[in-house]
Order: C-alpha cells, then sequence, then structure tokens
C-alpha cells in the first residue's frame, strides 16, 4: 500500500514538473536575464522587442498546431512562408496588383499548397513526411523559378512595408496580428465543431470515422489552415524586411516545431494547443533575446535551438507517457 502511494505521489510530481516545467524554466530564465543585464533585458521596450520578434513564429507554428493535433506532420511550412513572400511582392512590383488583392491571393496559394498536402496524404496514402518534404521542395522550385533566385526588393509599396513596421496605440502591428490570428486558431480549435473534430481525428482517427466524422476532409482542412498561416507568416515576413528574397523564412521550419512540442508539454497531458505553442515560443524568444544581448557566437544559438527541440520533444513524450498511465 506504502509502495502504491509512493508510485502515485512520484507519477504526479513527475506529472506537474512535465505541465509546468516550461514556465518554471520561462520564469527562471527571464530573471536569470533581468539580474544579469538589468539595463536592457527587462525594459518594456526590449520586452516589446522580443514579444514582436517572436509574433512571425508564432503565427507559424499555431498554424503547424493544427496539423500536429490532427496527426500529421508539415515540413513544408516554411517554404510555402518564404515563396510566399516572394509572390507577394512580386505581384505587387512586377503584375502592379493592390496590395490587399496580394495579400488574399497569396494567403489563398498558401491554402492551395496545404490543400494538395492533405490531398496526397489522405487520397494517396502518402507518409505525411514524405508528402510534405515533396511539396517543399517543389514549392522551392517554383519559389526559384519565379524569382529566379534574386530579391525582389525595388518598388515595394511602402503601405506594405508599414504592415510589420507600422504601429496602432503604440504595439507594433505584427504582435496585434499574431493576437487575432492565434485567438481566431483558439476558438476554432476550442469552441467549434470543425475545432472538436479535429482534435477526434488526431486521437482516434478510427473512432472518428465510425462515429460519421469525414476523417480526410478533416486532415485536409486541417493542413490547408497550416499553410495559409504559413503564407501570413511569409507576407510579413516580406513586409518586415522590405522585400521578397527566395530563402527568408527557411529558419522558422525548427523553431516552430520546437514550439509545438514544448508548448503540448504545457499545462496540458501532451496535447498540442495554442497557449502552449504561445508559450513555447516565447521561451524560445526569450532565449535568442538574453544569448544575442550577452553576444554570444552564432554556433551557440544553433546549440540552444537544437537542444531545445530535443527537450521539447522529450518533455512531450514523458507527458504523454505519464498522462497514459
Amino acid at each position: 500500500m506504502e509502495k502504491e502511494k509512493l508510485l502515485h505521489n512520484r507519477r504526479r510530481t513527475l506529472l506537474a514538473i512535465s505541465k509546468f516545467g516550461t514556465i518554471i524554466g520561462l520564469v527562471l530564465m527571464f530573471m536569470a536575464f533581468s539580474i544579469a543585464v538589468p539595463n536592457i533585458f527587462p525594459t518594456l521596450r526590449n520586452i516589446v522587442n522580443i514579444v514582436n520578434q517572436a509574433s512571425l513564429s508564432a503565427i507559424i507554428a499555431g498554424g503547424l498546431t493544427i496539423a500536429l493535433i490532427i496527426g500529421e506532420m508539415d515540413l513544408s511550412v516554411a517554404n510555402v512562408a518564404s515563396f510566399s513572400g516572394v509572390l507577394v511582392t512580386g505581384l505587387m512590383v512586377e503584375s502592379h496588383v493592390p496590395v490587399w488583392l496580394a495579400i488574399v491571393i497569396v494567403i489563398l496559394v498558401g491554402g492551395a499548397f496545404g490543400f494538395i498536402n492533405g490531398l496526397v496524404i489522405t487520397k494517396l496514402r502518402v507518409n505525411a513526411v514524405v508528402a510534405t518534404l515533396g511539396t517543399g521542395s517543389i514549392v522551392v522550385g517554383l519559389n526559384y523559378a519565379y524569382a529566379r533566385g534574386v530579391p525582389i526588393a525595388s518598388g515595394v509599396p511602402e503601405a506594405f512595408k508599414q504592415i510589420s513596421l507600422g504601429r496602432f496605440l503604440g504595439i507594433p502591428n505584427n504582435i496585434l496580428i499574431m493576437i487575432v490570428v492565434l485567438l481566431i486558431l483558439y476558438i476554432f480549435i476550442n469552441h467549434t465543431e470543425w475545432g472538436f473534430q479535429l482534435r477526434a481525428v488526431g486521437g482516434n482517427p478510427s473512432a472518428s470515422r465510425l462515429s460519421g466524422i469525414k476523417v480526410d476532409k478533416i486532415k485536409i482542412l486541417g493542413l490547408t489552415i497550416t499553410s495559409m498561416c504559413a503564407s501570413i507568416t511569409g507576407i510579413l515576413l516580406a513586409s518586415l524586411i522590405g522585400s521578397g528574397t527566395s530563402a527568408a523564412a527557411d529558419g522558422y521550419l525548427m523553431p516552430a516545431f520546437a514550439a509545438v512540442f514544448l508548448g503540448s508539454a504545457t499545462l496540458k497531458d501532451g496535447d498540442f494547443h495554442i497557449v502552449g505553442t504561445l508559450i513555447g515560443v516565447l521561451f524560445i524568444s526569450i532565449g535568442f533575446n538574453g544569448l544575442a544581448i550577452f553576444g554570444v557566437p552564432t554556433y551557440v544559438q544553433y546549440f540552444f535551438r537544437g537542444g531545445i527541440l530535443i527537450l521539447a520533444v522529450g518533455m512531450s513524450s514523458v507527458a504523454r507517457t505519464m498522462a497514459s498511465k
């Protein structure tokens, strides 16, 4: 009896650590950087800068959360984001398409890539990793075919640049856009019938199919949303740097996965969710910001990124294992 009680307490302790470890680590890291560089790191200006830098990662990671909720991987999101930045600037500069229309077109194009991913995975029964790697490679080819590897910078409308560089009531636009996108995703996942079906399909596709849920359509929907979020990130990045660059968003893939997996072990028992993803993104962004302030070499940042990815997947696995016992 005593042994069972000790095992039960041990399980509860480990599960609590897995659920709140990311938040505790985030707070400790913030405090450590604040003590180390009190005149720079904890200032309001730097905090706003951290959140602003995290905003684009949060949007692409939010979309990736949808894919992982339905039990699929999407390794093409960074390629779609890069192509979206090139395409939106190309439409405005070379085809003279109005800013708002170019944005709408590119988001729809991004959604089309996700739709194709969904069809390949559900209808052709191709593994998601293989399917999205293939799609991502095709997108890279389209990217270079369209821009020939040359950045599209000259003639980008100022109104487009101000989407990312502008502020509303003193708050950077990208932060506001991030809040809107993540809020929509949160409501969609947690308060709509489609969101319920997404979670059901991710939990048990066979049982979902027997209960009348159209599993293939739900997976296609989820992957379409994932790619649309990637397109939004690419558009905002192009606005931020003022040009369409072929590989601009390629580096977003690993941090996005790290944030989603880190978030899945936060607050919930190994489930992918938007709030956790946001916490994961902030964790990574605070770490990067602190390392940059200390002027650490670039290779250390790659160590941090890779280490966080391993830690994130490990914590997620532990949380899922503990929850299943």
